[in-house]
């Protein structure tokens, strides 16, 4: 099969690779259709997360059942599911409390990190890791749901109530669900993004919207925040600790969701105590949060985060589109600054198509073929 692979030192390359196969009765084959570009997988292009040399990347993925394990009951051969690919062994005492995000034995297990992930044409997984989708969710919603999760698990544990005035620094796809949730849980949410381009697709499906070229837009956010300063500030983009923690009002949480491993912050102890600044790491998403996405992604507006196909071989494109200039061949990791998508999605099977192309597939972006 077609994989992308990790080489290393922010260069892939499209390899064959053998075609996943059942081992144990708890396995599933997955078909995968597509996979979505997290923003952990540009970050390992640019050199900024680190992934293991040889890796297949890819996490966030939908596709078909194509063969199970005699053990197998939930998913049947030919059912569409979108993958969970935060792993846990479900015997530790981490996971046996119900903290199965924090499982003492995820070394190895992370899914296109450091275990083979989804930018391939199949996928091997145990039956607990795949769930089948509703009907009426199609491609372009249900590529979503394993970012969705991530930002649900993010925004509970920082228990945004109905009083609370949230910021979302970083205006991507997963500030875009952050905003999102956010609307739906809070009194209001800004969206800060210094991208005209991502702030002009955010702008399209949230209410207040930011773009935020300044080096201090704390006066333009406490305006669209109605005159108030945020009790709950978000920062996705992995970047902005600092910022957060001053825009944030006393008595506030600050939540670090974002990753970048070439970023560190310096913080002042005595300023989050005389102003009682609670940080919060929500770490990986539970699999109730998992669950819960499944079923929230059919009641929000999704329409326009996804806004590039591209199929496996034209990985390149895919992800140069995103800034990421190592996968485009310059060989530097070198990011642009600017943005020309959100959300990009590398189609695996047969059909795959750039942006506005014409497309195999169905009325809810399936293949019609079932290629």
């Amino acid at each position: 099969m077609r994989a992308l692979v990790h080489v290393g030192g922010g260069e892939l390359e499209l390899a064959d690779r053998p075609v996943s196969e059942v081992v144990a009765g708890d396995d599933v084959v997955v078909r995968v259709v597509a996979t979505g570009i997290c923003g952990t997988d540009r970050k390992i292009v640019l050199g900024k997360f680190p992934a293991r040399p040889g890796v297949i990347l890819g996490h966030e993925s939908v596709g078909v059942i194509h063969a199970v394990g005699s053990g197998v009951r939930g998913v049947a051969i030919g059912d569409r599911v979108v993958v969970n690919p935060t792993l846990y062994c479900g015997r530790c005492e981490r996971c046996r409390s119900g903290a199965d995000n924090f499982c003492r034995n995820k070394k190895g297990t992370e899914v296109g990190v450091d275990r083979d992930g989804t930018f391939a044409e199949y996928t091997l997984l145990p039956e607990r890791f795949v769930h089948r989708l509703p009907d009426g969710i199609g491609l372009r919603s249900a590529i979503l749901i394993e970012p969705l999760a991530c930002v649900l698990n993010n925004v509970l544990a920082a228990g945004v109530s109905f009083d609370d005035t949230v910021v979302v620094l970083g205006g991507g796809p997963i500030g875009v669900l952050c905003g999102l949730l956010c609307e739906r849980r809070g009194r209001r949410a800004v969206v800060v993004e210094p991208d005209p381009h991502r702030a002009a697709s955010a702008g399209k499906l949230l209410r207040h919207v930011i773009t935020a070229t300044g080096a201090d837009p704390a006066t333009a956010i406490e305006a669209a925040a109605g005159g108030r300063r945020p009790s709950v500030v978000f920062d996705t983009t992995g970047v902005c600790a600092e910022r957060a923690v001053q825009l944030v009002d006393d008595g506030g949480r600050v939540v670090l969701m974002g990753f970048d491993d070439s970023y560190t912050a310096s913080l002042s102890p005595l300023h989050l105590t005389n102003h009682g600044v609670r940080l919060i790491g929500a770490g990986d998403f539970r699999s109730d949060a998992f669950s819960m996405a499944v079923g929230l992604v059919a009641e929000l507006n999704l329409d326009g985060i996804v806004t590039h196909e591209f199929p496996l071989e034209r990985y390149a494109e895919a992800f140069a589109v995103l800034g990421a200039g190592a996968a485009s061949g310059d060989g530097h990791g070198n990011g642009g600054a600017t943005y020309g998508a959100m959300k990009v999605v590398l189609r695996s099977g047969a059909g795959g198509s750039g942006a506005g192309d014409a497309d195999d597939t169905d009325a809810n972006g399936w293949p019609r073929s079932g290629s």
